[in-house]
């Protein structure tokens, strides 16, 4: 180093987090951490980097992190993210293009871009500004990239525990995917419960060329845009049960893109129709008493044995173009670890937070488990590959 130059510490940090090449052979990778039904994806922001750690939703499509101070968050293990120890945090102007690319946004006084983002539980508002984000890649060494994200000040999810925020996997201009310029990603998700069982166990997901899901025994459907924009919404025709088939409607007619593939909800949510007349089917080919009165569970079907390979059916989701078999570690649960209670987790949307009126259907992460799923924003196609996700 010359003598009488002086570089700031923040300039060396960067400079070595945007040295790394992304190749072909040197994907941007993260791991993805199941926890309490959510699937959460390990960054960092900021210089020096801090680890934030954002459920993986391909339900929406901004990143956000908890920020100090928070006025009214949830509570978090993790220590918040500060911005004033970030030597690469700039809040970005309300005049700015970017800042219109979220809606809703509103200026403050200070002329700062103030979003708000709302979700079925719950929302975040706080402040759009410009970090560094970090991840893995394959190599092992890190890859940054410049983003635009929320920093949160006012918080009321229902989340208590690991999670930081919300990593946006939509196709939309602010979710991560577009702002690192991917075309492509993918991942696997652990079956539910996971963590319980084995602590120490996680997941991947990849982002651009060499994430594309290959090889035998990969199937895939195409997805569509719908008035809300940026989501992935494929079709569904019917779901098998063992031999015998129950068609999404009972006309047998369905419209494109009744189904939304979402990450970030747990269940596989169908419209009330549809449900009743799966649970009938599933009931008959299940030979156990269901539970019956119990106040805790309500209105579920659950049993007090495991079901498993043996004693429960294969479901078959017939999207179009492309069949995936579920079996029962992906389609029952157990929701209450201190009672032995095994329950359905395929649920009446009517009965969950995430109803929509107009009989749109849920694909959430309990039934994705063990797949491995690649979305090609240029192709527009979503494919399944079965995979032991604890082997990646």
């Amino acid at each position: 180093m010359a003598s009488g130059v002086i570089f700031h510490p923040c300039f060396l940090l960067s400079y070595y987090l945007i040295g790394l090449l992304v190749t072909a052979h040197n994907v941007p990778q993260a791991q993805l951490i199941p926890y309490h039904g959510q699937h959460l994806m390990k960054a960092s922001i900021g210089t020096p980097p801090v680890d934030i750690y954002g459920v993986a939703d391909t339900g929406s499509n901004l990143v956000w992190t908890q920020c100090v101070p928070c006025d009214d968050c949830f509570n978090q293990t993790y220590p918040k993210f500060d911005p004033q120890k970030s030597c690469t945090y700039s809040e970005i102007s309300c005049h700015s293009e970017k800042c219109h690319e979220w809606d809703p946004v509103h200026c403050s006084a200070q002329n700062s871009c103030n979003y708000v983002s709302g979700y079925i539980t719950g929302g975040s508002q706080g402040v759009l500004a410009k970090e560094k984000a970090t991840i893995t890649s394959t190599s092992g060494q890190a890859v940054s990239f410049d983003i635009a994200f929320g920093c949160s000040y006012n918080s009321n999810l229902h989340y208590d525990g690991h999670e930081t925020g919300i990593i946006g996997l939509g196709s939309g201009p602010l979710s991560f995917v577009s702002q690192i310029g991917s075309k492509r990603f993918s991942y696997c998700l652990l079956p539910f419960g996971t963590e319980s069982t084995d602590p120490n166990v996680t997941s991947k997901i990849s982002f651009g060329n060499g994430s594309e899901v290959v090889g035998d025994g990969v199937v895939s459907t195409p997805f569509i845009d719908r008035e809300s924009g940026h989501e992935y919404f494929v079709t569904l025709e019917g779901i098998s049960v063992g031999d015998t088939y129950v068609p999404f409607n009972s006309s047998g007619t369905v419209s494109k893109g009744n189904m939304l593939i979402d990450s970030g909800s747990p269940a596989l949510s169908l419209p009330p129709d549809f449900y009743d007349r799966l649970e009938v089917e599933v009931k008959k080919q299940i030979s156990l008493d269901p539970i019956k009165n119990d106040t805790l569970l309500g209105t579920r079907l659950c049993y007090r044995t495991e079901i498993t390979n043996e004693n429960g059916p294969i479901l078959t989701v017939h999207f179009e173009g492309a069949d995936v078999e579920l079996k029962p570690i992906q389609t029952f649960n157990r929701p209450i670890k201190r009672f032995e209670y095994y329950c359905f987790g395929i649920t009446n949307i009517a009965s969950t937070y995430n109803e929509f009126s107009d009989g749109t259907g849920v694909y959430g992460n309990y039934v994705q488990a063990n797949f491995l799923i690649g979305y090609d924003l240029e192709t527009r196609i979503i494919s399944f590959k079965p995979t032991d996700c604890t082997k990646l």
